[in-house]
């Protein structure tokens, strides 16, 4: 039978239900047949555009209870979650997800918001980083307070002008008596930085860049100044674990040192001046690209908004390994999404190079959202190239017209190159670029 009939057994059996009538009374008032009734009943024949228009007129029908199986994002959003390796004993294929949600969507229905919830529950348990992840997002990744009270003490810092390395050092020094010091990689073997309370010291490796040493002393200040305000969003995140706890402080503290060197005011004034140039605002401020990817998340300043942006961040082996939704509203893929025709996979081929994308993706076939994204390459603190990431910054195509990455790049949807929802719940046959054979072998139905 084609897809494209209307097989609504199951809805017209709750109608007569509720209706409190008989096959045959229900057929009469139809002017069909009760045995042609009770087939339509039984999905075995398809509802005839003349039969709906009896039943919208007659029984004050609501037609679009038709489509209720969109809300689990049809055969293909059903089919994703029995796509679970938990199922994959049962050898469930995909004509048995067509026959249980056409002769039962309500109990489909049930089945998916179960296996969703169950999902969160599990992931919850047993993941403390997506628990600060949750608690970072419930908060659009803007911490009002820390961004006050950071850009106060830049102003008095005078971190615009100047050499803010050096404004840095003196403010650690002076007001807490902590001295800088540069020691060899050898002598800080597995660490970048590290602070010795004994000797009075905030020691960094040799191996940090510039931007990244200004980013840890700034990180150090922040920590030692406000760190009643960092204990207090930690204590409201109200989070399960003490593991939690510690991935979520670290967010903040490393928030806040961003805050510091790219002050709020003075940042979201320069990203519109000059188009969200991401070059320019990496020299401007003196700030490396992840560090300026990671700070246009957070501009949420009621009255003073920026655009809302989201950034990710992918391993060598382009597993995600960070992500941070901001106020874009994009979700979090399951652990394991590959997406391979996406411009972070590619931006290990062209190191350093910063490449554009119009992408869409989304949770749910039925809602994908039309993205412009930005990735590029970076080394993590300057350690060593095993430890290179790609770094993806992106934003709804709508706000990025006036972009300056993206100016000769199409915006028309129609242009987007599709990504779906991650191939761990996707599922798709006929992909263009599929997952690795091991990823593949799991999913198939």
């Amino acid at each position: 039978m084609s897809d494209n009939a209307l097989l609504a057994g199951p809805a017209l059996r709750r109608l007569r239900k509720r209706e409190g009538l008989t096959q045959a009374a229900i057929a009469a008032s139809l002017g069909i047949s009760p045995s042609y009734l009770n087939l339509i009943e039984r999905n075995q024949r398809p509802l005839s555009a003349r039969v709906l228009v009896q039943v919208i007129e007659r029984y004050d029908f609501d037609p679009r209870s038709l489509r209720e199986d969109e809300a689990i994002g049809g055969v293909d959003g059903l089919a994703r979650r029995m796509n679970d390796k938990r199922f994959a004993d049962l050898g469930i294929d995909r004509e048995e997800v067509q026959e249980f949600l056409a002769a039962a969507p309500q109990a489909a229905a049930a089945f998916a918001r179960l296996y969703d919830n169950v999902g969160a529950e599990a992931a919850r348990q047993e993941d403390p980083a997506g628990d600060a992840r949750q608690a970072i997002e419930r908060w659009q990744n803007h911490f009002a307070d820390l961004d006050d009270a950071a850009e106060s003490l830049s102003d008095e810092l005078r971190l615009s002008s100047g050499d803010i390395s050096a404004a840095l050092r003196s403010r650690l020094r002076e007001k807490h008596q902590i001295t800088v010091r540069i020691l060899p990689a050898e002598v800080m073997p597995g660490l970048i930085h590290r602070l010795d309370l004994h000797a009075r010291q905030l020691q960094l490796s040799e191996m940090l860049p510039g931007a990244a040493r200004r980013f840890q002393i700034a990180r150090q200040i922040g920590a030692l100044e406000q760190r009643e305000g960092i204990e207090l969003l930690v204590a409201g995140a109200n989070l399960p674990s003490s593991e939690a706890r510690a991935a979520f402080r670290e967010h903040v503290t490393d928030y806040l040192a961003g805050a510091l060197l790219m002050p709020y005011r003075r940042f979201l004034r320069a990203c519109e001046q000059t188009g969200y140039d991401l070059a320019v605002l990496q020299r401007r401020f003196a700030s490396s690209f992840d560090q300026v990817a990671q700070r246009l998340t957070t501009l949420q300043r009621i009255g003073e908004r920026g655009l809302p942006f989201f950034s990710a961040r992918f391993g060598r082996t382009g597993r995600m390994v960070g992500f941070t939704a901001g106020a874009s509203g994009a979700v979090y893929p399951l652990d394991g999404a590959r997406w391979p025709a996406w411009a972070p996979y590619a931006a290990f081929e062209s190191r350093g190079t910063m490449l554009t994308q119009a992408v869409t993706f989304g949770e749910g076939e039925a809602t994908p959202k039309h993205w412009f994204t930005i990735a590029r390459t970076i080394e993590v603190d300057g350690v060593a190239c095993s430890a290179r990431r790609s770094i993806v910054l992106g934003v709804e195509a709508r706000f990025a017209g006036e972009l300056a990455q993206a100016r000769g790049v199409s915006l028309d949807l129609a242009d987007a190159v599709p990504l779906g929802v991650g191939c761990p719940r996707c599922g798709r046959a006929d992909c263009l670029t599929p997952a690795p054979p091991r990823l593949a072998r799991s999913l198939e139905l």
